[in-house]
């Protein structure tokens, strides 16, 4: 643990508690005697930190301020984690119409994100100007639609629907039971079962064209049996019957695959003459196969021959088109 958060938990346990006894410093902080009383002593002398031992609660606090004292801590500046989770409720945020369903917890949201934000070393306008979050290949959702959605969800009322498929270029109507919503790759789906199909289907949102909320009320299906049919194959398109990919990436192509996420349950690993072997569990082969080609010459196709045979097809008709 830095110094920097060393100093942040230390002022927000003294901001928390009545009092802190140097033990409970100690064990929060996971640092030697000799660390905290540096600690304790750079606050106070460097960051005019009121912090005073009180004999009575037998702990530290804080203590009141002497004019012109000003007690401020230095700029904090976030994991890359916690920035990229700011700028995307940011971002989210700015394209949701104020006037709609969340209009009204949008705004004091919003502000508290910017404060969070302005406890950094630079202020949230050099922040937004440095730090762009862009959502390439996000799908336009339209927002009534988007909030009957998720008002059944949440009401779990059962939604009649009209779902356009671009595979078939057809639209057909469906009475589904809505289970959850999920945000993956800048677009938003719905798992939900099917009662047309009698099965755990995922819809896109936005290729909902039409919704009404049925008054029925609609069925629920258990977190576990969701993951197991539409949460243990690649990508949004998933089943039960799952089957392992293996790709082989050249020794080139290894070094940014090998840091890549491509599914919580893959297995990588390096081979004798630095091909990266990766294992991903699937279920429907069509987004898996647009990721496979993307790479181009720098991956090759191992097992199961059928995605073999898939994917040789699929880059044939690619070439004819060309």
């Amino acid at each position: 643990m830095s110094i920097n958060e060393r100093i942040y938990r230390i002022d927000q346990l003294l901001h928390e508690r009545r009092s802190v006894t140097f033990q409970e410093l100690l064990d929060r902080l996971e640092v030697s005697r000799a660390t905290l009383k540096r600690d304790l002593a750079y606050m106070r002398d460097r960051l005019n930190a009121p912090i005073i031992f009180d004999k009575e609660l037998s702990g530290y606090r804080l203590g009141a301020q002497g004019v012109g004292e000003a007690y401020e801590l230095p700029g904090l500046w976030f994991s890359s984690q916690e920035i990229y989770a700011l700028m995307t409720m940011q971002h989210l945020l700015s394209n949701i119409d104020t006037g709609g369903l969340l209009g009204p917890h949008i705004k004091p949201l919003q502000s508290r994100l910017t404060a969070l934000l302005e406890t950094a070393d630079n202020s949230v306008d050099q922040i937004q100007k440095r730090i762009k979050v862009e959502n390439l290949g996000a799908r336009h959702h339209d927002l009534e639609l988007f909030q009957v959605v998720g008002s059944a969800l949440i009401n779990r009322k059962r939604l009649q629907i009209k779902y356009y498929s671009r595979g078939t270029d057809e639209v057909s109507d469906r009475e589904v039971s809505p289970q959850r919503m999920i945000h993956y790759r800048g677009n938003w789906y719905l798992d939900a079962w099917c009662h047309l199909r009698d099965d755990l289907r995922s819809f896109a949102v936005d290729a909902i064209k039409g919704v009404i909320i049925s008054e029925e009320k609609a069925i629920d299906t258990s977190e576990t049996k969701l993951n197991e049919v539409l949460g243990t194959g690649y990508g949004i398109f998933s089943g039960k019957d799952v089957k392992w990919a293996v790709l082989h990436f050249t020794p080139e192509r290894a070094r940014w695959v090998a840091s890549e996420r491509w599914h919580s349950k893959q297995k990588g690993q390096y081979l004798n003459d630095g091909t990266y072997e990766l294992k991903i569990p699937f279920s429907d082969a069509r987004e898996l196969m647009m990721d496979i080609l993307k790479h181009g010459p720098h991956v090759r196709v191992i097992d199961p021959p059928e995605l073999v045979k898939n994917v040789k097809e699929l880059l044939m008709k690619t070439i004819e088109a060309y």
